[in-house]
């Protein structure tokens, strides 16, 4: 992940397409290879706007900027790494991504996005018998393990009970306890066979037998319910893996819970105390979310709770740490367009992809024309020894031309006996365990022809489309700038510890602690507590005597924090005085602060240690400085002036 979106950080920066021109219009040859005038006038209008420097923003400047981009992409190519097996399977992967667009797929997509969206709005709560079979049992299993589910299937149409049915009969684990009930489910819960059957049939009938990978069912559907609305929440949360605290985070979140009892700001707590620091800069606001979203059932089923806007949770434990939770909105249902975005990652699994994969390629063949050829079955099946079922099969002799038949052809490619072997041998490491050849190879075909279909398009697309051909030169150039940046700049400056240590040697007072302050910190509900802490603390009583004697039963007046804080910190009053002894009395984040200094710390340089990321990143600059240097030395880079001149006088 973090490869790919460095990679579209480079494309958005320097990207530049290669857009076939004519000879007249090269603006400069790198080595004899044109370089031509409207890919720069392409690059610049789109990203003038992303450079920084000023002197970079005439065309002279950036066209530097261009040049250098050109080396990188020069020197990858050189150095062979689009030849490296992880570029050509990100460059695949970016592909079948990006065609996406312009393939018939998004229209199959939305019709069954849109089928989603509307089932969705309802629960369903259903029983249901199972007898197993998988697709790959023989035909007496299958037809055995039919038969026992049709005798089931007309016993309960004729009226008899279907829960103790399914405690008799079905052979779903667990059956005879629940009775087969699965309670209540919504779309994407289920397999799409089972989801589909239960939205089809009618709430106290029963559906048509019908068949999933697990087996053979029948349900009856006992009830239908509008879906729970997404809720808005604010949270406080109190992390239980942050390291040594000087608190128990169970006390810390019921003092919380006490002072907004008090009257305190829930807001200015949240952003005072609370560890989740993405939603405490928010006051606290998470994201709306509907139940199964947020992945955490304790935190989830404890929000759902609450009835009122407003209202708030008692301390909550989660595997995150311990939360008080407070209902913001109970939202009204989402449009079509605002769940498209979200429906459409789902439907990339399962049964639903499979269907938009074989409507996709029939429209494909309707395009381009298909004709298929000889079946592939019976001569595979003799050619492809056992060993493909132990994934350890190996191309010893190609198929003889005599009797490498066509299997199929789309447009003008033509795909024989000895692609699809080449495709098995690739493939059989990826596959599930199979337990006859002639499935393995069934679902082999099935993918090898989808894909050779899509190929072709794609193949089509990119001669056909300029648009679509300069985006994936985009990405092709942004993966390779990506790879040589990381193979001659970041590893380098990240292993070379001894030039590390002596660029830190000859920069380290640019990395300093400013002042800091070893402290405790103590928040007060009021200024009369905050006066008493002051008394207290002058009385020599320790923090801990201090939360004691002011937090009494329930009544929460003081929050302490301690430890080593610069003079910036949020925990630090903005205007404080940097002074050994006990503070003046701050308003900071709606309380009472005083602050007991015990040690005023003077600005320091930072151990290399403690710096050590941003020094390797002002080092790989240094060290990119040279790289470009080097490679300008090396390449021979030559401006065509005219065509430079004329491209000015367009640009201004």
């Amino acid at each position: 992940m973090k490869r790919i979106f460095s990679v579209f950080i480079l494309t958005l920066l320097v990207a530049f397409p290669v857009v076939s021109q004519n000879k007249k219009d090269v603006l400069l040859t790198i080595d004899g290879a044109p370089v031509y005038a409207n890919e720069f006038k392409r690059v610049y209008n789109k990203n003038l706007d992303l450079v920084q420097e000023e002197s970079q923003k005439d065309i002279d400047g950036y066209l530097q900027l261009f040049i250098d981009y050109k080396l990188k992409t020069a020197e990858a190519r050189a150095q062979g790494l689009d030849d490296k097996d992880v570029y050509k399977s990100e460059l695949k992967q970016y592909r079948a991504q990006l065609s996406r667009n312009y393939l018939f797929e998004d229209k199959v997509t939305e019709e069954m996005a849109k089928e989603a969206y509307e089932r969705g709005k309802e629960e369903l709560n259903v029983t249901h018998i199972l007898i197993p079979v998988d697709y790959e049992a023989n035909a007496q299993d299958t037809l055995k393990a039919y038969n026992k589910i049709k005798s089931i299937h007309d016993r309960a149409l004729k009226g008899e009970d279907f829960k103790e049915l399914a405690r008799k009969y079905s052979e779903e684990p667990g059956a005879k306890e629940t009775g087969g009930e699965l309670g209540y489910f919504s779309v994407f819960n289920m397999v799409y066979p089972f989801e589909t059957a239960a939205y089809n049939t009618k709430v106290g009938e029963v559906s048509d037998i019908f068949r999933t990978r697990f087996g053979y069912h029948i349900l009856k559907v006992n009830d239908r319910r509008t879906r729970v609305p997404k809720i808005s929440v604010s949270h406080i949360m109190i992390s239980e893996k942050k390291g040594a605290r000087t608190f128990d985070p169970e006390v810390r979140i019921k003092e919380i819970a006490a002072m907004i009892n008090q009257g305190e700001s829930f807001e200015s707590l949240a952003k005072q105390y609370s560890d989740d620091k993405n939603s405490a800069e928010k006051e606290g606001k998470l994201n709306p979310f509907v139940k199964g979203d947020l992945r955490s059932p304790q935190f989830e089923d404890a929000a759902y709770k609450l009835k009122t806007p407003g209202e708030i949770s008692d301390p909550v434990k989660s595997e995150f740490g311990w939360h008080l939770i407070r209902l913001d909105e109970i939202l009204p249902m989402e449009t079509f367009e605002e769940q498209k975005p979200e429906i459409e990652k789902k439907l990339g699994d399962g049964e639903r992809s499979k269907m938009v994969t074989q409507a996709v390629s029939k429209m494909i063949k309707d395009k381009y024309g298909f004709k298929a050829g000889a079946s592939y079955l019976p001569y595979m099946l003799t050619y492809i020894p056992s060993e493909v079922m132990s994934r350890k099969w190996v191309i010893e002799t190609p198929i003889p031309a005599d009797e490498n038949k066509l299997l199929f052809s789309i447009g003008d490619r033509k795909l024989t006996y000895n692609d699809f072997a080449k495709y098995v041998e690739g493939r059989q490491r990826t596959t599930r365990p199979y337990r006859s050849k002639e499935l393995l190879l069934a679902d082999l075909y099935e993918d090898f022809e989808d894909e050779m279909i899509k190929d072709y398009f794609r193949d089509k697309l990119e001669e056909d489309n300029e648009e679509y051909a300069a985006i994936l030169d985009e990405y092709r150039d942004g993966l390779l700038i990506f790879d040589v940046m990381e193979q001659n700049i970041w590893e380098k400056a990240k292993n070379d510890s001894i030039g590390l240590q002596k660029f830190y040697e000859k920069n380290k007072m640019n990395y300093q602690w400013k002042k800091r302050v070893d402290g405790d910190i103590f928040g007060a509900t009021s200024q009369i507590t905050a006066q008493q802490i002051q008394t207290m603390l002058n009385e020599g009583k320790t923090p801990e005597d201090i939360k004691t004697a002011l937090n009494q039963n329930v009544q929460i007046n003081v929050l302490l924090t301690q430890g080593v804080f610069e003079v910036d910190q949020e925990e630090l009053p903005k205007d404080l005085e940097m002074k050994i002894g006990i503070s003046k009395i701050y308003n900071s984040h709606d309380s009472f602060v005083v602050i007991n200094i015990k040690e005023v710390l003077p600005p320091s340089v930072k151990p290399l240690n403690d710096v050590r990321g941003r020094v390797i990143s002002v080092y790989q600059n240094e060290i990119e400085k040279e790289w470009m240097n080097e490679l300008r030395s090396k390449y021979d880079v030559e401006v065509n002036k005219k065509t430079l001149r004329q491209l000015k006088k367009e640009l201004k």
